[in-house]
């Protein structure tokens, strides 16, 4: 269903209402019209073709006329568990990461640290996610959610099948990627890098070394770059 603009909301019924920041995105940005089609989404990995009814002061009503289940979300399950970083890095990690087709990702504060997460920063995230998930044609925006602790944060891929673990004081990777099939989470850390105490609880809850090379990356080069990697061993790129 390429070609019409795309919106999320919680749930969809055969009359979907639309409010909110994403009712005045289409209205004062979109400028859209009564009887123009638009796509909706709500995070099921189905999208929904609707006509807009009824435009109104704080809402629109758009009437679901045809279910398809998007064609662009990945088969696999990967989540990304990355270290907040200064400025508006994590923002572009969140970016490219939805773009890559990453489900969930998990931000965090480690013992090295030197960024502060709040519930503006962390709204701004999700805005973020929404934002990509439209542009790639998406019918998923990944939940962007916040762990005050690195152990906490590696609690949400305890499930996972392959859970990988980048690290700066790595030599060798103690998994082979392009052998790896199934749910996959990705931990790299934040700009001041892990702790020892922090890798031993990694290899503790099972996550597997990754080695990124000789040379030392940016935390969000590293991020983007072993999300593709990642993508492309589990055959989301072909």
């Amino acid at each position: 269903m390429a070609g019409y603009r795309r919106f999320f909301v919680e749930s969809v019924a055969d009359l979907t209402v639309i409010e909110g920041e994403e009712f005045r995105h289409a209205v004062n940005v979109l400028r859209v019209k009564e009887g123009e089609r638009i796509l909706l989404c709500d995070n099921s990995g189905y999208e929904y073709l609707a006509v807009i009814n009824k435009i109104n002061k704080k809402d629109l009503v758009a009437k679901v006329e045809e279910k398809a289940l998007n064609e662009c979300e990945c088969k696999e399950d990967v989540l990304l568990i990355a270290g907040y970083l200064k400025g508006d890095k994590t923002e572009l990690i969140v970016q490219k990461a939805t773009e890559l087709g990453v489900k969930k990702i998990v931000v965090f504060s480690s013992e090295f640290s030197s960024a502060y997460m709040n519930d503006n920063k962390l709204e701004r995230l999700n805005k973020v996610s929404v934002e990509a998930a439209k542009q790639c044609g998406r019918a998923i925006a990944p939940k962007v959610v916040y762990a005050n602790d690195f152990k906490s944060a590696l609690e949400y891929g305890r499930e996972y099948v392959n859970k990988l673990f980048a690290c700066e004081f790595a030599t060798k990777s103690d998994t082979i990627l392009n052998e790896m099939q199934g749910s996959t989470a990705i931990v790299v850390g934040s700009e001041g890098g892990f702790s020892i105490e922090e890798g031993q609880i990694a290899n503790q809850m099972q996550y597997k070394t990754v080695y990124l090379g000789k040379r030392i990356l940016r935390a969000e080069t590293a991020c983007i770059a072993l999300t593709a990697i990642v993508m492309n061993a589990l055959g989301e790129l072909k």
